[in-house]
């Protein structure tokens, strides 16, 4: 089946197009190497390393994991009597692929046997893995709990976990939500009370909609401060699997079936804490899901690429009216718009990771680094602070842009696959169905909006976008291309203004139009920068503009429209709630 990184030139461009050399330099300062068997000698030698890496994965994620993901999704995993749960055989091939290949600790430390990749360098690694299966993104994806006891957690508990995360010997789950505590994490009740007998911590309770609970290691979020009813009241704790942890349900689902999707019940389950009590939620909880959404990002990148190439292959070879269907405009059409929103998804989630990975290791070095000199020191903590709030905008509106991309790629998929793509003889309904949950977990598309919309509004968003609009370019057809987007960013500031002078509840419902408005001007400078590099790159920036700037004329106009019948006429239009059946 190939090589899904070498079969990829968006993302062989992406590799070259983004300075890798230069994250690679900030990731090598101050490596935590220890005593490892690779160390590499130069900046050089580390890209190389990379691209090697990201080859061993696009060999794996062909060879393997697409070979396997049919079996996987019609027969998915066992739930036992006893309340553990045992894995398709080819979810375990696909584990002990991955962890021979030593692939499974991607952004840890060397000390511990990871590779110690930029998170750049990990989401175009999550990218490939997903176009090969989905649902094991979501046991390759969960790397994520280990570089949150990295972070957080004591050198004991570190030295415990980590190594054996990087073998593959362990998989981790984070269990986080409540049958009443979905999105809304500070209305977590499942207790942790400590136990001043054995000096442990008890944790009780329940959690459900656990992707991977049975997992190894388990990250728990659990209310250790009973009188405190908020997310003050929260901290985190891990535990080993072990018999006070049963899965009592293992849920059915639409898609993703090789993800265990668990209901744990926790019974006087030993655990330690991670970092400091009452921090769980509010510091080390956010720091997890921010890294997961972009993580959800790259998967929709990943079925969203693989469900396209099936429709093109299809659309190719399909002859009707006297040819190819691909020769029939509608059809072209929806080829076009899925390959261009799938590259405008990717600029977006790529230059998120690489924002993502000076944040992260300008907050390593400060932390980390002792007797730091303040002429380093300060300068970095003034990075930091400024990229994590553009981080804070630019992770959610990856997870939203690119989940909901994903899921019209490959519904148009099957659309292009005609009846063919309704049926199980193709693998367009697998993919269509594995593209549901993401724009659900890690946040809904709705409460991405919710989180991204404080850079809008904030400045934030205006700040970032000035930035590029400094750069000049020789080419004059691209000038007038950066002209339509800074029209494009005034129109965006100036439904900021409208909203801003009426309700927050106004604001609130012009959330996704003024996120969607932003998401296009920045992806619009994203293919701009790339149309300087590449004429193909200007082709789909020219139909890019063509496509979105319509849109965000047709949002500004809603927004200046001032309709809030969604709220204040909710009853009247709705009508009454139904009978239940």
């Amino acid at each position: 089946m190939g090589n899904f990184y070498l079969d990829n030139e968006d993302i062989q461009f992406y590799f070259k197009a983004i300075d890798v050399k230069k994250l690679a330099e900030i990731q090598e300062d101050y490596a935590e190497n220890g005593d490892a068997d690779y160390v590499p000698y130069d900046l050089d030698d580390a890209v190389d390393n990379y691209r090697r890496v990201l080859e061993i994965a696009g060999q794996i994620a062909a060879d393997t994991l697409a070979k396997n993901a049919e079996q996987v999704d019609e027969e998915g995993n066992t739930l036992n009597d006893d309340g553990t749960v045992t894995l398709n055989p080819k979810v375990r091939e696909n584990l002990d692929k991955m962890g021979a290949a030593d692939l499974m600790g991607f952004t840890l430390p060397r000390r511990y046997g990871g590779l110690n990749c930029p998170t750049l360098i990990y989401t175009m690694a999550t990218e490939i893995v997903s176009r090969g299966d989905v649902s094991f993104m979501n046991m390759f994806g969960l790397q994520g709990i280990a570089e949150t006891i990295n972070a957080f957690a004591s050198q004991e508990i570190k030295d415990e976990t980590l190594s054996r995360f990087c073998t593959g010997e362990v998989t981790g789950a984070m269990v986080l939500t409540e049958p009443d505590a979905g999105s809304d994490l500070q209305s977590v009740r499942l207790r942790a009370d400590y136990d001043e007998a054995t000096g442990q911590w008890l944790l009780n309770g329940v959690k459900r909609f656990i992707t991977n609970g049975c997992g190894e290691i388990l990250l728990t979020l659990a209310r250790s401060e009973h009188e405190i009813e908020d997310g003050r009241g929260l901290s985190l704790f891990i535990s080993e699997r072990n018999e006070c942890v049963k899965v009592r349900h293992l849920e059915h689902k639409l898609g993703i079936h090789g993800s265990p999707t668990c209901e744990l019940v926790f019974t006087n389950c030993p655990a330690k804490l991670i970092g400091d009590r009452q921090r769980g939620l509010i510091t080390y909880v956010m720091a997890l899901m921010n890294g997961a959404r972009l993580g959800i990002a790259a998967q929709s990148l990943g079925v969203a690429e693989a469900a396209f190439r099936l429709a093109r292959v299809y659309a190719n070879s399909r002859c009707q009216f006297g040819g190819p269907i691909e020769n029939l405009p509608a059809v072209a059409e929806l080829l076009t718009d899925s390959r261009v929103s799938i590259e405008a998804a990717r600029a977006l989630t790529y230059e998120t990771a690489a924002v993502c990975d000076q944040e992260h290791n300008a907050q390593r070095v400060t932390e980390t680094v002792p007797d730091l000199p303040k002429e380093k020191s300060m300068p970095l903590k003034r990075l930091m602070k400024s990229l994590k709030r553009l981080n804070a905008m630019l992770t959610p509106m990856s997870k939203f842009y690119s989940s909901e991309m994903c899921n019209k790629v490959a519904y148009d998929a099957i659309q292009v696959l005609g009846g063919s793509g309704y049926m199980k003889d193709y693998a367009a309904e697998r993919y269509a169905r594995d593209a549901r949950i993401t724009n659900i977990y890690e946040g809904t598309s709705q409460l991405q909006v919710v989180a991204a919309i404080k850079g809008i509004t904030s400045g934030i968003f205006q700040s970032y976008v000035e930035e590029f609009e400094q750069t000049v370019y020789e080419d004059a057809e691209l000038e007038a291309l950066k002209a339509q987007l800074v029209s494009a960013k005034e129109k965006v500031v100036q439904g900021v203004e409208f909203v801003k002078a009426k309700s927050v509840t106004y604001t609130d419902l012009n959330a996704r139009r003024l996120v969607e408005m932003g998401c296009d001007v920045i992806i619009g400078h994203y293919l701009l920068k790339q149309a300087a590099l590449c004429d193909r790159k200007k082709t789909v920036l020219k139909y890019f503009m063509a496509r979105e700037m319509p849109l965000i004329e047709k949002n500004l106009l809603q927004i200046l429209g001032g309709c809030q019948l969604a709220v204040d006429s909710y009853l009247e239009i709705v009508g009454p709630v139904p009978a239940a059946e």
